[in-house]
């Protein structure tokens, strides 16, 4: 399935619990969509927070993170990536 990099931005000052919370309302619904949140990253000086996923579509992506309360503002796909 491919992947997604997903981008957030004016979430500054974020804590860890956030942004546990905010994955944890994507996992709830994400197989609503057929997508799956694999993990999440947070600057909270900048207010960017990062996820990777994988779904069928970058709308899925987008669907799940709006019904969770924080649509994206940026989604890109990830072709290529090594371990």
């Amino acid at each position: 399935m491919p992947q997604f990099m997903d981008i957030h931005h004016g979430m500054q000052g974020i804590t860890a619990d956030q942004l546990d919370e905010a994955h944890k309302a994507d996992l709830a619904i994400e197989a609503d969509e057929q997508v799956h949140f694999e993990r999440a990253w947070a600057d909270p000086a900048t207010g960017t927070v990062y996820c990777l996923s994988e779904a069928p579509s970058a709308e899925a992506v987008q669907r799940v993170h709006e019904r969770a309360g924080h649509k994206a503002d940026e989604i890109h796909p990830v072709p290529l990536s090594v371990w």
